[in-house]
């Protein structure tokens, strides 16, 4: 069975669930899933340069709404377990965790606990932390000791 550490920012879309179940064809895949509930007030300008970047200006002024560090942690456990029960529901063993540490600290970890043969970081475009190499798919090449691999999320449910 090949083991895969999912780390995701928001509940899995089907298209999100079917491509990240598909990629290994038909050999069994178990997914170990970090979810990372929305960081602090700092991360908010990061998003909305984003949202603008993507001509998505009416989500970049809703991204003072948007319940951030603790207030995160409820929809993000939700988000979570939306993600598991679609995982289960495609036929895949899955169990998962929120982020309570650094990202990169708890995917190291996972990655070493499971004995993971690759790391999946499945988001949505995170243009300006892109380009200075600063998004957790580059950062983490450096640090988990397996494949990474960047997946853009489906933005439709």
């Amino acid at each position: 069975m090949f083991t895969s550490v999912l780390m995701i920012e928001k509940a899995l879309t089907s298209a999100d669930v079917e491509f990240v179940t598909t990629l290994h064809g038909d050999e069994e895949v178990s997914f170990h899933v970090l979810l990372q509930p929305r960081g602090d007030q700092a991360d908010r300008l990061l998003r909305a340069i984003d949202d603008v970047a993507m001509g998505e200006l009416d989500e970049a002024a809703r991204e003072r709404d948007v319940p951030e560090g603790d207030e995160a942690k409820e929809p993000g456990g939700q988000a979570l377990e939306v993600s598991l029960t679609a995982l289960h529901q495609a036929g895949c063993a899955a169990e998962g965790r929120l982020i309570e540490d650094h990202p990169l600290d708890a995917l190291k970890g996972l990655v070493d606990e499971v004995k993971a043969d690759e790391v999946i970081v499945l988001t949505d475009p995170h243009y300006v932390e892109e380009f200075f190499h600063r998004d957790w798919a580059s950062r983490a090449r450096h640090k988990v000791g397996v494949p990474v691999l960047k997946l853009f999320s489906y933005n439709k449910a």
